[in-house]
Order: C-alpha cells, then structure tokens, then sequence
C-alpha cells in the first residue's frame, strides 16, 4: 500500500471547554473517516486546549484529559490518528501526542524541546522528554509505551515533532528520525500567530520534508483559543520538499479538514487541490484579528462592542475591524451560523433573514454588535467629527455624539478651588490634557454597561512604547484589538484597507495629521510634534525592545541606516528609553490585548521590564556625550 489520504484538522478550542473540545475533535475525525482518510494529524494538546496556564500544575486537569481518551478512540475506526494531550508521569508533566489506530491506543510521543522564549512559557508547566528514551505508563490496567516512540505501520515509519521541536536546528528529532527511516513525520502544533510568520512556518514544513526525504504533516490549532494567542489554524501537507496541500489560514469555522493523497513510492504522483495564499501582511492583520475580535465576543458571551470613535487612525482601526468581522464571518459562515454563535435574538434573526442586499445586511448586524460615541470638547475639530460620523454611518455602527466640556469644566473648578488658583495651559500642560481623556471614560463605560458589551480600548504599540495615552482615560476598556501592532503599520493599512477593502468614509481619516486634540486648536497638536515620526520610533522600538539593544547599539545601527541626522536622532532615542522607562506601569495596565505581531509590550505575554528601574541614564548619558 504506497498511496494515502492523510490529512490535518485545525481546531478552535477553549481552555476547560471539555465537552465543545471533545465534540470538535470527534467531528474532526468524522469528518476524516467520511473523507476516506487514513491518517490524521490534530494539535498540540487539543483535548485541554494550549492556554490552560497554571491549571497544568495541577494534578485534576491531566488526569481528566485522559477521561476523554476511550471516547475518542471509539471514533478512530479504520483510522490512524494523533491527538495532543498533557500526561503526568513519575511525578512531572509532559506535552504529549497520543497515536491512535482503529480504536487502540498505540502509544504517546512526549515532547522533547519546550518554548520558553517570547510569548510562552512551557518549562513552568512541563518537563522536556529525553531523546531516544521510551518508557511504559499504566492507564486503567493497560501499559503503553511513552517517550520518544516510532511506529511501524505497514509500509510506514512514523515518527513525531510536537511545534518546538522542529524549531531546534541540528537538535530537532528529526534529525534522527531521519537515521531511523522514517518516512512520515507527523507534527501537532499550537504555533502562535504573527505577520509573516505563515511562510516561514511553511518553509520550514517543506524544507523539513525535503531535508529528511519524508512526507511531513503540520496541524496547527485556531483561533483565540484563551484571550490574548491568536492560532492561525495553518495545516501543511509537503513530501520531499513540495509543498502538496495548505488550509485557509484564520478561518471562522470550528473545525477544519484539509486531506492530500500521498504516494510514497512515487512521489509525483501525490496531489490535492491546492489552496493559494499570498501572505499579505495587511490582509493577514484584518484576518487575524476580526477573527480574535470574534471569539472574544462569543467565549466571553458579550453582546456587543461599544468604542469611543474619535475620528483619528486607532479608533478608526478598531471600528472597521469590527465591521470585517461581521463581513467575514457571514461570508464563511452564512448569516445564520455567524449570529447563532454570537448569540443573536430570534427577533434579529428574522429581520435579517428580511434584507437581500449584501451591503445593507453587513449594516443591519454590525448595528447590532457595534456602539460607537464622539464625545467632543471645546478642543476637537469638525473633520474629525465628521470622520468618525461618516465611518459609522458607512458601516452602520449606532453612533452617538455629545459634549464633555461641561464635566471637564466641573472637574477644573472643583480642583481649582481646592488648591487655591487656576491651572494654565502654560504651567498645567499635561494635567488640563488628561481631565479630558479621563472625562470620556465613564460615559463611555455606561454605554458599555447598558449594552452588556466589551469596551474596546484603541491603544496601539506606539503608545505602549512610551506611554503616550491616559490612564483611566482612553486606556479604558475590556479589549484592545491594535495594542501589539505598531502606529506606523496601522497608518499604512488604513490607506491599503480604504482601497482593497473598499471602506470610501476612511478618505477622511487618511487624509488627516494624527492628534491627541487635547490641546487648545491654536497650538496645532500632532502626535508625531509630541512624540518624534512614527517609522523612526518603529525603527527604535524594534532594535530597543524586539532586539533588547542599548542605546548607543541603537543609535550606531540607526545612523547607518540615514533617518535622521545624528543630533536629532540621539534626541529621539535619549527620548524613547526616558518615557519607555518612566512608563511601564502604564504597559502593566494594558486591556487584554491580541499578540499579532513578532513582538508586543505587553509585560503578561512577551516584554517584562522593572516598573522601578534606573531609567537607562547612564547608557543614555554615554550616548549624549558623543
């Protein structure tokens, strides 16, 4: 028997979700065995889901996943299929794959290299197996084989990666599974999301199958699976260094099943219906994250967004987010899918069961899921009124507007009495700033609360930087969608979203200077005038933070590169790590945010840095004296 149909099924699972995590892993194999597929590869650790956290500390959770196993078994008949779960063994955890064929357990592969750099932190949970080491564990009277196992089925030897393995280099398994002959390496993975990472994943798949003249099957998971990882649901098929069949990343769908006939005596002859994908950055930013923006909604069981649309790019951003999440989810979904899972009324489904065109369907539920508010003072403008008016009316946001000068007056005279004398612009620049921003949170939060709807913080990565936003002002909120994508980036896909995406109200947006208007009009506030151009700070952040240089190997790297002359430039850097170092308490207090980039500042899932520190001055002291 050369020829099989293998396949990969990407899930979307939830952390304690057992019932919805067994029933998508049982409809996954269903589905495999409908398909005539003889061997499937499902994720890393599918029965528990990846983001369980310190529960995997715990003695209950691995011994409950276990549980799951003779149901799931049940299912595999005539079928060969790998499914991840964690097993405690002789006193420690291990991330394990559990092969499964035609109803029997087969043995468990325990993961060798765990990832503990960036937004992950296995080695606090789990234990590294020993490479080339087996051994037997006990499950309800019957003794399996666990560790580092190959199995031999007819002319198959297959072996395993679990996601970092295949990371390591030289040191990865497959290396010497490649010694051993294995012609079939099957790679459960819970690999998160980020731009660009799609084709270097896929590289590696294909590089690997061809470097060890196998065939490699990649499953990866989906979805926001726990709140903050987005899994792109990649599932690759590659033999000897082709790439035979890819999933459509970033689907909406629970579960998804991507099937390719391997011959393995002639390889050529393999084949399957290929699936195209360009590895658009801004194409995979909106995929990624209405996806994330969705299972948010529907795991947290929320009724809506509610946003404080201002007119300018970050609220903007957020806004036609939402509005792409209702687009694509229907398209993929259908309409009745997409409002079932989010929960929708009877009454609505009706009504929109009513309305035939496309266009106005897209406006009928996005009014329903989305609230937006301009809260003006003496200080904002009547293009970016009319930006944030314009946008919600296009996508059919509910959108209301009103005036906050009142209560910020309160707030000054109330203060000003107190202290005995009147704040200035002049003196007061930041105080007279912030009562704004802060005055727009709690009428905000009423909409929110009125509604039983996530709030949605618009902070991006820039601001995260240097802290460039107002606590309990506009850094109110449940979520914030843009916090791991930089100010720059967001800029450009603004202008690439209003023309592929085809969003006509964004002309006004990209067509104005990014402010604060929290200044008085006279004094013509800009954020880069505050701050320094963003495509420099982008260049900063990413050799400061990404890269964990020090301000002099910042500035030698960015001199060569001609953004700015060398005064000007030591200026912005000396300013970068002042206000990076000055605000890390504000970064500590960040929404819960989506990691959609290769690197965020969010201290709970990529960058920890002290909230009391020496600020840098001796480094920037040595830079200044230059």
């Amino acid at each position: 028997m050369s020829k099989y149909v293998v396949a990969g099924g990407t899930l979307n699972q939830t952390p304690l979700d057992w019932e919805g995590n067994v029933n998508r892993i049982v409809e996954c194999i269903t589905m495999a065995r409908q398909s005539n597929v003889d061997i499937l590869c499902l994720p890393e650790l599918a029965i528990t889901g990846y983001g369980c956290e310190d529960l995997f500390l715990s003695e209950w959770l691995p011994k409950k996943a276990l549980t799951f196993l003779p149901r799931i078994s049940q299912a595999c008949e005539n079928l060969i299929v790998a499914v991840g779960l964690p097993i405690r063994f002789e006193g420690n955890l291990y991330n394990c794959a559990c092969l499964i064929r035609n109803q029997k357990i087969l043995g468990f592969y325990a993961k060798q290299f765990l990832a503990n750099d960036g937004v992950h932190y296995e080695p606090r949970w789990f234990t590294s197996w020993q490479s080339e080491l087996v051994k037997h564990i006990d499950i309800d009277n019957q003794r399996f084989e666990i560790g580092d196992i190959i199995r031999e089925i007819d002319d198959l030897k297959i072996g395993f990666e679990i996601c970092e393995d295949a990371w390591r280099g030289d040191q990865r398994p497959a290396c010497r599974l490649f010694d051993k002959k294995v012609n079939l390496i099957l790679n459960p993975s819970a690999s998160h999301f980020a731009l660009g990472k799609g084709l270097f994943r896929e590289n590696l798949v294909v590089n690997s199958s061809r470097n060890f003249n196998c065939s490699y099957i990649y499953a990866n998971l989906l979805g926001n699976e726990a709140g903050r990882m987005v899994y792109d649901g990649d599932v690759l098929i590659a033999q000897k260094g082709r790439l035979i069949q890819r999933n459509n990343r970033l689907s909406f769908k629970d579960v998804n099943l991507v099937t390719a006939t391997l011959d393995f005596e002639h390889p050529d002859n393999s084949s399957a219906a290929f699936n195209h994908d360009d590895h658009d950055r801004h194409d995979e930013f909106v995929k990624a994250d209405t996806l994330a923006l969705f299972d948010y909604l529907r795991k947290s069981k929320s009724k809506g967004f509610v946003l404080s649309l201002s007119g300018g790019a970050d609220s903007s951003t957020c806004a036609i987010l939402v509005a792409e999440m209702v687009r694509r989810g229907i398209r993929e979904l259908g309409l009745y899918d997409f409002l079932k899972k989010l929960n929708f009324a009877d009454s609505d489904f009706e009504s929109a069961g009513k309305i035939a065109e496309e266009k106005e369907l897209l406006r009928f539920v996005t009014g329903k899921i989305l609230t937006c508010a301009y809260q003006a003072t003496e200080n904002s403008s009547g293009e970016t009124f009319e930006s944030a008016r314009a946008l919600a009316n296009e996508i059919g946001a509910v959108f209301h507007h009103w005036n906050i000068d009142a209560e910020v007056d309160a707030y000054t005279k109330k203060i000003e009495t107190a202290i005995g004398f009147q704040l200035q612009w002049d003196k007061h620049d930041i105080v007279l700033q912030n009562i704004q921003a802060r005055t727009r949170a709690p009428g905000i939060w009423m909409l929110a609360n009125l509604k039983n709807s996530l709030l949605i913080t618009t902070s991006n990565r820039s601001e995260g930087d240097v802290g460039y936003a107002t606590m309990d002002g506009d850094t109110c909120g449940s979520i914030a969608p843009i916090a791991a994508i930089d100010k720059h980036f967001i800029n450009q896909w603004l202008l690439w979203a209003e023309k592929d995406l085809g969003y006509g109200s964004l002309s006004h947006v990209n067509s104005l200077n990014p402010t604060a208007e929290l200044r008085p009009k006279d004094q013509h506030q800009t954020d880069e005038e505050d701050l320094m151009p963003y495509p420099i700070l982008v260049e900063i952040e990413k050799l400061a933070i990404r890269d964990h240089c020090s301000p002099m190997e910042v500035f030698e790297q960015l001199s060569r590169a001609g953004l700015a002359s060398p005064p000007t430039l030591k200026n912005y850097i000396v300013k970068f790590y002042q206000l990076w170092a000055r605000n890390q308490w504000k970064r500590e207090r960040i929404a819960p945010a989506f990691h959609l980039d290769d690197f965020n500042v969010d201290p709970r899932t990529w960058c920890r840095f002290p909230i009391l520190s020496g600020g840098f001055q001796e480094e920037l002291a040595l830079l200044q004296e230059l």
